[in-house]
């Protein structure tokens, strides 16, 4: 729960570090902290069409955006007391890629960490469901956060036309005919911390615009 003043706390942590990953653990631990929900972003690959790297880009990817990230969810969810009988449950959110539900050709190596989270996800909906755990992961399509609206901005001046017309092109494919914004996001992952899944675990919900074919 947020304190009543409003004040919050930034704790940098390096996923790719075991020595950070350990402080921040000790950190919670001595806070004294107990967490109602948890939103995890782990760090997403970009696009890459090569399906089989070397495989110390494996280590590297699976490191920063899963074994580094499952130890940060770890501690945080160590920080919970939920009371199901008291109707008190807890919610985990994790943010991943629509590559988590089709696969995309120029997201070769996200395809295989997203759909790990996935995965992920489903067990630990099985393993904390009784605890009264909830874990649902939030599989984001074009989202126009400032980095992907400054490559969109690139796009178009290369292209010769305006931002807009950049974006009419990228969301033909999209039946919303748009990308999703950060205040929409918010407000997902704002109800998917809420009572509103309260009988709700172990799902994949997509934020693409339709954008996936898949049933």
């Amino acid at each position: 729960p947020a304190p009543a003043d409003g004040s919050h706390e930034a704790i940098p942590v390096d996923m790719a570090s075991e020595a950070a990953l350990g402080e921040f653990d000790r950190h919670l631990a001595t806070s004294g902290l107990k967490l109602d929900g948890v939103v995890l972003m782990p760090p997403q690959p970009h696009s890459s069409a090569d399906p089989m790297p070397e495989p110390e880009v494996w280590r590297t990817l699976f490191q920063t955006s899963f074994v580094g990230p499952l130890s940060l969810l770890k501690s945080a969810i160590a920080r919970m007391e939920p009371a199901p009988e008291a109707g008190r449950r807890c919610k985990v959110v994790i943010i991943s890629g629509i590559s988590s539900a089709q696969v995309l050709s120029h997201y070769a190596t996200a395809n295989v960490i997203r759909t790990a989270w996935l995965g992920e996800a489903k067990t630990l909906a099985f393993a904390l469901g009784e605890r009264g755990i909830h874990v649902n992961t939030l599989s984001l399509g074009g989202t126009l956060s400032p980095w992907y609206r400054d490559a969109i901005g690139r796009r178009a001046q290369d292209a010769g036309v305006t931002f807009e017309e950049r974006i009419a092109v990228e969301t033909d494919n999209i039946p919303l005919k748009k990308y999703g914004t950060p205040s929409e996001v918010a407000v997902v992952v704002e109800g998917l911390l809420s009572p509103l899944t309260d009988h709700m675990t172990g799902l994949n919900i997509l934020h693409d615009g339709g954008f996936t074919r898949a049933y």
